[in-house]
C-alpha cells in the first residue's frame, strides 16, 4: 500500500469521529449554557430557605421591569421600590408570591410557576439540543429524549404562567 493511500485511509477513518466529537461538543454547550442562563434566577426560587418572602402587587410596568408594592412576611414593613422582571406573566395589578434577591431590590416568583419559568432557557436549550443530536449524531432516541423534556418543561411552564 502506497504511503499516500495509508494516509487518505486514515483521514477517512477520523473524519466521522471528528464530526461526532463536534456535535456532542455543540449539543453539551448548549445545554450548559442553557443551565448557566437558567441558574441565576432558579436559584433563588429552588434555594429559597433563609431568604425574605412575601407578596408583590404590580402598580406599574417599563420596557424590561416591573415595580410595586412588596409586603413580606413578618415583621418588616412593606415597600414600594421592589422590582420585579418584565415577562408575559406579570399584569399589572397582579399579586405574586416572590423570595428577594439577596442585597438588592429585585424579587423573583416562588412556586412550580416560579420555578419553571426559571428554568425556561434550559427548556430552550433542550429542545436545540436534540436537533443537533438527532441532525448531528443520528442519535435518534436520545434526540427524541431530550427535545420531549425541553418541549415538556415549555409547555409545564406554559400551563403553571
Amino acid at each position: 500500500m502506497s504511503p499516500k493511500k495509508r494516509t487518505s485511509s486514515l483521514q477517512a477513518s477520523l473524519l466521522p469521529f471528528a464530526r461526532n466529537a463536534a456535535m456532542a461538543l455543540v449539543a453539551l454547550l448548549l445545554v450548559v449554557a442553557g443551565v448557566w442562563a437558567s441558574w441565576g434566577t432558579a436559584q433563588h426560587v429552588l434555594l429559597s430557605k433563609g431568604r425574605e418572602h412575601g407578596t408583590m402587587t404590580v402598580t406599574g410596568c417599563g420596557e424590561d421591569v416591573c415595580t410595586g408594592r412588596y409586603d413580606p412576611e413578618g415583621a418588616p414593613a412593606p415597600r414600594t421600590d421592589m422590582t420585579i422582571a418584565r415577562s408575559v406573566a406579570v399584569q399589572k395589578g397582579a399579586r405574586y408570591e416572590v423570595v428577594v434577591k439577596p442585597d438588592t431590590r429585585e424579587v423573583v416568583r416562588t412556586g412550580w410557576a416560579g420555578g419553571l419559568h426559571a428554568w425556561l432557557p434550559l427548556a430552550g436549550s433542550l429542545v436545540l439540543a436534540g436537533l443537533v443530536i438527532g441532525g448531528g449524531l443520528r442519535w435518534t432516541r436520545m434526540a427524541w429524549a431530550t427535545g420531549t423534556a425541553g418541549g415538556a418543561l415549555l409547555v409545564a411552564s406554559f400551563l403553571a404562567l
